[in-house]
């Protein structure tokens, strides 16, 4: 394995209690200690193990796009002259 972000394929099995074993090879490269918790993210028939702080990272990746359209709409409305929308809205906040 490589600690890329490189396609890995591997094959485990389930106990009869329902549980899998992870590979160590995978534990030491992606770093999982006896006792981490980790994510099961299901999608239709696929599942997804995943560190609870790498799914964080992942959607501020998947999302930066949006976040920057985001804040640059939202920028030009505020800065729209002629809009007082924004400043009736904080006197009534401030009320």
């Amino acid at each position: 394995m490589t600690t890329s972000s490189e396609l890995t394929f591997k094959k485990v099995k389930v106990s009869d209690k329902g549980q899998i074993s992870i590979p160590m090879d995978v534990q030491r490269e992606i770093g999982i200690r006896k006792g981490d918790e980790l994510l099961l993210i299901r999608k239709g028939r696929r599942i997804l193990l995943e560190k609870p702080q790498g799914v964080f990272e992942l959607l501020e990746e998947d999302f930066a796009d949006v976040r920057s359209i985001t804040e640059e709409s939202l920028g030009r409305i505020w800065l729209r002259k002629g809009e007082d929308v924004w400043n009736s809205y904080l006197k009534v906040r401030k009320k």
